[in-house]
């Protein structure tokens, strides 16, 4: 089982497809063992064969992901976080989960400021220039990180168009507990988020305060961040216990 999942998040993980040669190398496993994984993963639907002989996931294991995800109930679980956060600040609260390379909002506390951000439940942004999927890329960046080279869409002069950059990003992330984006994906449009995580250490999901340029409290932005992160980890230790 366990080396049948390693093919499954290899390949999951990967931009492109893999023959059976590319993957047992890999995974140092032997050729005949690979292709007996993968016939079965196959049979099961977790993975397709290709017309040139290479394997691909499918979408049966994101299907399996967010049938997860509606079990654990996360708007009901992040609730009081939500609107703690939207006491303390007066901004917009979001809370967003990843889809393929971008981040969908699941549930929002609206702001009291004359002057707000504003999205939509149901409303998405890319991974890579947003607050909340920012902090979902950071926390799962080893298996993210090929996905989303190449796919660094330029939305405003400050997003991040290239993986050196990203990877700096990443790092600062991870080094100051939440993830700040500067105006990436709407000009003067600020947003902070931070992961909520499986115990495994995996993102499903991240807290987001969204704010415009001029409404920057005088605490700043490490108050903010201090937060989000705070509500998230609260999050995550609740999706642990369920």
């Amino acid at each position: 089982m366990s080396k049948g999942l390693s093919i499954l998040e290899t390949l999951a993980s990967s931009p492109s497809s893999m023959g059976v040669t590319e993957l047992s190398k890999a995974l140092d496993l032997t050729k005949s063992n690979t292709f007996r994984l993968l016939q079965s993963l196959t049979v099961l639907g977790y993975v397709r064969q290709s017309p040139d002989k290479t394997y691909a996931a499918t979408l049966k294991t994101w299907q399996v992901g967010r049938i997860l995800l509606d079990n654990l109930n996360l708007r009901e679980l992040a609730a009081p976080e939500m609107k703690y956060l939207s006491s303390e600040t007066g901004e917009a609260i979001y809370l967003a989960v990843p889809e393929d390379l971008s981040v969908i909002y699941i549930d929002k506390r609206e702001s009291s400021k004359p002057i707000r951000s504003w999205n939509p439940v149901g409303g998405s942004a890319p991974i890579h220039c947003v607050g909340t999927g920012k902090a979902i890329l950071a926390q799962n960046y080893d298996a993210l990180r090929a996905q989303v080279s190449g796919r660094l869409t330029r939305h405003t002069d400050l997003t991040i168009t290239n993986l050196t950059d990203l990877d700096a990003d990443v790092d600062e992330t991870r080094r100051q507990g939440y993830a700040y984006d500067k105006g990436e994906f709407r000009d003067r449009i600020l947003s902070v988020g931070a992961a909520i995580s499986l115990p495994n250490g995996q993102a499903i999901a991240a807290l987001g305060i969204s704010l415009p340029n001029i409404n920057m409290p005088d605490k700043g932005i490490d108050w903010l961040g201090s937060l989000v992160a705070h509500a998230a980890a609260s999050v995550s230790g609740k999706v642990a216990k369920t």
